[in-house]
């Protein structure tokens, strides 16, 4: 199942998209080609594959992995906290 993404998950990440979405959006691309490159294949090949900008789409699909890991880093480090509670 995945993981929920609250209110500040999601404002963090369009924090740090929206100071520079441009650098931002280039970073993703490294980062994710080096994490999940199936995951980075999937989103270049949809993305030039659609009468959208592709820039647009790439860069939603980036958005809502990273929220995804965020949710799923601090879910994790909660677990964590509660087993040794």
């Amino acid at each position: 199942m995945l993981p929920l993404i609250n209110e500040d998950q999601k404002d963090i990440v369009f924090t740090a998209i929206l100071n520079d979405i441009h650098s931002w959006r280039k970073n993703m691309i490294h980062y994710i080609k080096e994490e999940n490159p199936e995951i980075n294949q999937a989103i270049v090949d949809i993305a030039s594959n659609t009468d959208l900008d592709p820039k647009a789409v790439a860069l939603g699909a980036y958005m809502v992995y990273k929220m995804l890991e965020l949710a799923e880093s601090e879910e994790s480090s909660s677990n964590i906290d509660q087993l040794l509670e």
